[in-house]
């Protein structure tokens, strides 16, 4: 608990003078004033988290968490639970979707067992963080402890820390867990008070059997386990997951040691709700990557005042939005350094007109 409260002790808003500074010289690149849109949004948040935008190419990190759900057990999902294993494994042998995107983006993928519902051998590449064989079955009751919880908060923390501090300058988060848009649906459900019906998707592609199936387990495990909004903890332990706790972690971390982290689609988002109603301020530090085809992104990025970089009809999940976005980052930087101003070029600005 002690780590949790540290991190979130350290995490301040952004650095506005360097924002301003960054503004004033968007306006002077050779284009209209926000022409380049989000580029430029990025770019001035990149000054304000690092205190000036970055000179060089940032040195990127992309940890993903895969944990199970007790809840598969209710009939959610399309898939058997013994797909999150074999996923690991194809993550390590480099096939996955997120392994293609992240070396398309030039990114070190981190992969983290912190609550598989088996046991893996021991493989370069993956950390083992596993806290317990998958969460219980929130349908039924609690999902995990509170101190489950915390230690899962804080392995994100400590995962995200290390990597920070040997070199990594924005991280990317995302999962693997069959099942985990259950989960998902429920810390929204609970934070936000919106109806199951208008905020539960399809996940995998589920029937419209499964769909009536799921939107039964996460009104279940409201009910039975009734989480406290006012207390995010007391959120995460009732109706989330290991790996949703662990990228909220990662989250605080970046927030508290100054960098930005782009988040995924719907899974990810969950994470990110729970991290931004511990320490509102990780707002800021936060990067949305895309809009999930989920139905609940949208609401999740709404209510922190986020806004996606992109629209690709992505669901997949792992990552691979964030992933995606990491060459956006790249962009910003170097339309900021790489552009020509007005007086440089020799144009006529609009004020010049």
């Amino acid at each position: 608990m002690e780590l949790l409260k540290n991190t979130l002790s350290l995490i301040e808003p952004l650095n506005k003078e360097a924002m301003d500074k960054a503004q004033a010289h968007l306006d002077d690149l050779t284009k209209p004033p926000g022409s380049l849109g989000t580029l430029e949004k990025l770019a001035k948040r990149l000054a304000g988290i690092k205190g000036e935008v970055p000179s060089h190419l940032l040195r990127k990190t992309h940890i993903l968490m895969a944990g199970d759900h007790g809840v598969v057990s209710e009939g959610v999902s399309a898939f058997p639970q013994e797909v999150t294993p074999q996923m690991v494994l194809n993550f390590i042998n480099g096939g996955a979707a997120i392994n293609v995107l992240a070396r398309h983006a030039g990114t070190e993928l981190i992969l983290v067992d912190i609550g598989v519902a088996s046991e893996l051998p021991e493989l370069p590449g993956l950390i083992n963080k596993k806290i317990a064989m998958g969460t219980k079955n929130l349908a039924k009751g609690m999902a995990m402890t509170r101190e489950q919880a915390i230690t899962a908060l804080e392995v994100g923390i400590e995962v995200a820390s290390e990597k920070i501090d040997s070199g990594a300058e924005v991280l990317g988060i995302g999962e693997m867990g069959i099942g985990n848009t259950t989960p998902s649906t429920c810390i929204l459900a609970a934070f936000s008070g919106i109806p199951v019906e208008k905020i539960t998707g399809r996940g995998t592609g589920v029937d419209d059997k499964r769909l009536e199936l799921k939107i039964k387990a996460i009104k279940q495990g409201l009910e039975v386990n009734k989480p406290n909004k006012e207390d995010p903890i007391d959120v995460l332990m009732k109706v989330g997951g290991f790996e949703i706790a662990g990228m909220a972690g990662v989250i605080l971390a970046g927030a508290a040691k100054r960098v930005p982290v782009i988040i995924d689609g719907f899974i990810s988002g969950a994470a990110a709700l729970v991290a931004t109603r511990l320490a509102p301020l990780a707002k800021e530090y936060i990067l949305a990557s895309h809009l999930s085809e989920e139905p609940g992104h949208a609401v999740l990025l709404e209510l922190m005042g986020l806004e996606p970089m992109l629209t690709m009809q992505m669901r997949l999940g792992e990552g691979t939005g964030a992933a995606l976005a990491m060459n956006l980052v790249d962009a910003a930087i170097k339309i900021y350094y790489e552009m020509a101003t007005f007086s440089q070029a020799g144009v006529s600005g609009a004020e010049d007109n």
